[in-house]
């Protein structure tokens, strides 16, 4: 009997934290990159992904973000493109199925506005980066450049910066219920 309230209190607890937790609504949630082929945009998007977002406005250095992409979900528009993606020169989807971003701190830069730090892991490789997002009505919104060599998609042959750009423009917009005052 007496281990029960230390027990009760720990469920309290993470109920209380999984209460505090936001739910993503994928069908009004998008994942957009765009770079440079032969100096022509391109434009694509990945339609599997899923974020785990712990997160209240008033205490924004407590949050956590956690998100997570199936690579095989990539999409240029074309069935051909899209198998090439696969491949182990590019995203090698067989060995390595899953891109994710842990955040490792949230610092308020403005109002609705944040600086996420945090490690993002490609093809198994890990870098440090920091996503700005705005987030607003219980949508956070945000683009980060990343260099697409250091997680080496588009290896080998396509290593060449003058056929498909090294610069990747990876935007995102991802709506939340459950956000604290959203």
């Amino acid at each position: 009997m007496r281990f029960r309230l230390p027990l009760l209190a720990a469920l309290g607890l993470s109920l209380s934290l999984a209460a505090s937790a936001a739910t993503l609504v994928p069908a009004k949630s998008e994942l957009l990159f765009n770079f440079k082929q032969m100096g022509v945009a391109v434009d694509g998007s990945f339609k599997k992904f899923e974020a785990q977002l712990d997160f209240d406005p008033k205490k924004p250095e407590a949050g956590k973000i956690a998100f997570t992409v199936d690579l095989s979900s990539v999409s240029l528009g074309d069935p051909m493109y899209d198998a090439e993606l696969g491949n182990p020169l590019w995203f090698d989807t067989k060995r390595n199925g899953k891109a994710s971003f842990v955040s490792s701190s949230i610092k308020p830069t403005g109002a609705g506005k944040y600086d996420v730090a945090g490690k993002l892991s490609i093809k198994g490789a890990v870098r440090d980066v920091v996503v700005p997002i705005t987030l607003a009505g219980g949508v956070a919104a945000g683009a980060v450049p990343i260099k697409r060599l250091d997680f080496k998609i588009g290896d080998g042959e396509w290593a060449d910066t003058s056929v498909v750009a090294n610069d990747v423009i990876v935007k995102f917009k991802l709506s939340f219920t459950g956000i604290p005052g959203q």
